[in-house]
C-alpha cells in the first residue's frame, strides 16, 4: 500500500535566505577543501570560514555552544557606541567572566599576584581611540570588515560571530612563555597573518562602514536602577570559541559522498578507508546508520540526528533545512536480511511501538521505519570498506496510527 505524502509544515518566521547546498565534485580543481578534527570521538570544524560554509550550505552539524546554528556570542545584545559596534554585558556578568579568566590563568601556572595584576589591568576602562586603533590594525580596519579574528576585528554578528582571540587578547602585557599549549593547538590550520583571512579583502571596493570589534572589547553596563546607567568599554576577559560539531554520518558524507572535507587525527589526515574503520569502531551500527543517512540526503531531505533523541528515533527529516520547515518524519533505522529478518537495532514491543507512534503523531510528524537490507552473502571483510554500500538496499515503511473514533466519523460522513 502506497503511503500518502504530507506536505511539510512551513515555519512561520524565517529570518534567513536559502543557500544552495554544497555541490558534488570529484575534480580536485573544483572541490572545496574544508578541514575538521577528530577530537575525543567527536568531529569538530574549527576554522570560522569553514564553519559558516559547511553549516549554511546543507545545514550540516550544530554549534557546540548553540542549539543549532553556530552563532554563539558573549552577549545577545549589541550596541553601537561612538561608531563602534560592541557586545553589551552587565557588570555582574563581567565580574563572572573575570572569575573565569582568573581560573584559567591560575591553571596556566600563574601565581595569585600575577593573576590579580592581570585582571586589574584587564578591568580598566578603555578609551575609544585605543579601541579604534587596536581594532583597525592599519588602513584595513577602516572598512566594515577588519583584518580578521587574529587582529581583534570580525565581520558583524549577523554575518559571522565565530570569532576567536589569542592569549594576547586576554592579557594586555602578554608574555609568549605564559601562553597555554592548548590555545596554540586549538586552530592549527589558521594562519597568523591577518591578510590571509578570506573574509577580509583589503582591496575590496565596498563602502567603508563602522569598525566591528569581535570579543576583544565589550560594553559594560552597570546593574544599578539609576536612570542614567554607566557604560564603560573594557576588554573581554575570556575568548568564547564556537566550533561546529558534525555527527559521524555527516562527516563521512562530506568526505566520501561530496569530497569536500578532510578529517585530521593528531595533525594527520585520515584516508577514506581509515575514517570508515575508525567510525565503525566508534559506532557498531555505523554502516546501517550511514546507509540510511546517505539515502535520505540523496532524496533531497536534510537528516538531523540531534533532534531525534528526544523523540526516541535516529533521525528527523527536514525539507530544505530546519530554519524553513518543521521536521516531517521521525526515522527509525533497522538492519534486516533479504526476507526482513534480523536482530533489531532497537527492539520494539507492540506497546513501545504504539507509544512511539503516538508521540510522533502528537508532534505532527510521521513515523518512518527505514530498513537497511543486507544481502546474505555479504561478509564482514566487505563491511570493512565503504564499497559495501553499493550492495545494501533501503526500504522505507510509514507507520500510521489507527484511531477508531476517527474512522467511524469518516464512515458516518460517507
Amino acid at each position: 500500500m502506497q503511503a500518502e505524502f504530507r506536505a511539510p509544515q512551513r515555519r512561520t518566521r524565517v529570518r534567513e535566505e536559502y543557500e544552495a547546498p554544497l555541490p558534488v565534485s570529484r575534480s580536485p580543481e573544483e572541490r572545496s577543501d574544508f578541514r575538521a578534527e577528530l577530537i575525543n570521538q567527536h568531529v569538530l570544524v574549527c576554522h570560522p570560514d569553514h564553519i559558516q560554509k559547511i553549516h549554511n550550505q546543507g545545514y550540516f552539524g550544530k554549534g557546540v555552544l548553540s542549539r543549532a546554528r553556530p552563532d554563539y556570542s558573549i552577549s545577545d545584545q549589541w550596541e553601537e557606541h561612538e561608531g563602534v559596534l560592541l557586545p553589551v554585558v552587565s557588570q555582574s556578568r563581567y565580574d563572572e567572566l573575570l572569575r573565569w579568566a582568573g581560573s584559567m590563568l591560575s591553571a596556566q601556572g600563574l601565581d595569585d599576584e600575577a593573576v590579580n595584576q592581570t585582571l586589574l589591568r584587564l578591568s580598566q576602562p578603555v578609551e575609544m581611540e585605543d579601541v579604534r586603533r587596536e581594532g583597525a590594525g592599519g588602513e584595513n580596519g577602516k572598512r566594515g570588515e577588519g583584518p580578521g579574528p587574529e587582529g581583534g576585528v570580525c565581520p558583524p554578528p549577523q554575518v559571522n560571530r565565530s570569532c576567536r582571540l589569542g592569549p594576547e587578547d586576554l592579557n594586555p602585557d602578554h608574555d609568549p612563555d605564559l601562553s597555554s599549549d592548548q590555545d596554540s593547538d586549538s586552530n592549527p590550520d589558521q594562519d597568523s597573518d591577518p591578510s590571509s583571512d578570506p573574509n577580509c579583502d583589503p582591496s575590496s571596493d565596498s563602502e567603508p562602514g563602522p569598525l566591528v570589534p569581535g570579543p576583544g572589547f565589550v560594553l559594560v553596563v552597570s546593574d544599578s536602577e539609576v536612570c542614567v546607567r554607566v557604560r564603560e568599554v573594557r576588554r573581554s576577559p575570556v575568548s568564547v570559541l564556537e566550533y561546529l560539531q558534525l555527527s559521524l554520518e555527516e562527516a563521512f558524507f562530506l568526505v566520501y559522498s561530496l569530497g569536500c572535507l578532510s578529517v585530521y587525527l593528531h595533525q594527520e589526515p585520515l584516508s577514506i578507508i581509515q575514517l570508515w574503520r575508525k567510525f565503525r569502531s566508534l559506532r557498531p551500527d555505523f554502516v546501517s546508520s550511514f546507509a540510511a543517512y546517505q539515502h535520505c540526503r540523496s532524496r533531497g531531505w536534510v537528516p538531523k540526528g540531534g533532534g531525534g533523541a528526544k523523540y526516541g528515533v535516529d533521525f528527523m527529516l527536514y525539507r530544505k533545512g530546519p530554519p524553513f520547515y518543521h521536521a516531517s518524519y521521525s526515522v527509525v533505522i533497522e538492519r534486516v536480511d533479504e526476507v526482513f529478518r534480523g536482530s533489531p537495532l532497537r527492539p520494539f514491543s507492540w506497546r513501545s511501538l504504539a507509544a512511539l507512534s503516538r508521540i510522533t503523531s502528537n508532534v505532527s510528524k510521521e513515523l518512518m521505519l527505514c530498513y537497511i537490507i543486507y544481502p546474505a552473502d555479504l561478509s564482514d571483510a566487505e563491511l570493512d570498506s565503504p564499497v559495501c554500500l553499493s550492495r545494501l538496499k533501503v526500504q522505507e515503511v510509514i507507520v500510521s496510527r489507527w484511531v477508531s473514533s476517527r474512522e467511524r466519523a469518516e464512515q458516518d460522513d460517507i
